[in-house]
């Protein structure tokens, strides 16, 4: 049985004082029944391997470079966030995709630049809401994946996948769980044609999952936990999501 994941993705947000906070509220209701990890924003993740030293919530981080190193002005290597104590990297998340212009084979070129430096990448893919309206939502979420498959190679299994559908990010819409088990489903199969240890591999469900739709979620066959946005910012509601992940 695969072990459900559950990373809060703070996006954009928090301080010094906030994050102290917020982390310490984490800290207080551990042991989770889940793995459990928080992506800060990059100027933070030094003072929250800090503040995480003896806990089991791990650290990630909400994007890197597909470079090794080099003359890339405000760019991050996953080299530096293996250096600092990281152990999961958000890639090909859907703001990254719309926002920064970033096509299928940079996610997949960032995902095998993480590999190589010993982290899991969480790989992020989704459908637009004017593409689930035409029925492309398996065509785009299969086409995202196989970027990542190709790249990695004997790899695959090294990654998390986390399906997002973009109509949901931070909109207060979520995917029923019927809607969300399907697209997994897709995803499983995908993955089972790439590798012999699909099985075995966490897919996560991110889009607006809150306290009181997490449990339905999670309890869908191939929904292995969530990667949560807004809800992962009060430490009272993230712990409640991790605590229905059993």
């Amino acid at each position: 049985m695969r072990r459900k994941l559950v990373i809060g993705n703070w996006k954009m947000h928090g301080s010094l004082a906030a994050n102290a906070e917020l982390l310490a509220g984490l800290r207080a209701a551990e042991p989770f029944v889940c793995d459990t990890a928080v992506c800060p924003p990059y100027p933070y993740l030094a003072a929250c391997v800090l503040a995480l030293q003896g806990s089991h919530i791990a650290l990630g981080a909400q994007d890197c470079s597909a470079h090794e190193q080099g003359a890339y002005t405000g760019e991050v290597s996953a080299a530096m966030l293996a250096d600092l104590g990281c152990r999961y990297v958000i890639v090909g998340h859907s703001e990254r995709r719309s926002l920064h212009g970033e096509g299928d084979q940079l996610v997949a070129d960032k995902a095998r630049m993480v590999v190589s430096k010993g982290l899991t990448p969480v790989v992020c893919v989704g459908e637009t809401l004017a593409e689930r309206e035409s029925a492309q939502t398996e065509a785009v979420v299969k086409r995202q994946l196989s970027a990542v498959i190709h790249t990695l190679g004997h790899c695959v299994p090294q990654m998390v996948v986390a399906y997002e559908p973009v109509w949901a990010i931070g909109t207060g819409r979520t995917a029923t769980p019927e809607q969300a088990q399907a697209v997994h489903a897709v995803l499983r199969a995908q993955l089972k044609a790439a590798t012999p240890h699909a099985d075995g591999m966490r897919i996560l469900y991110g889009g607006s999952v809150k306290p009181e739709n997490a449990a339905s979620l999670f309890s869908q066959p191939d929904i292995d936990g969530g990667l949560i946005g807004g809800a992962s910012l009060k430490a009272a509601d993230f712990v409640a999501i991790c605590r229905a992940a059993l």
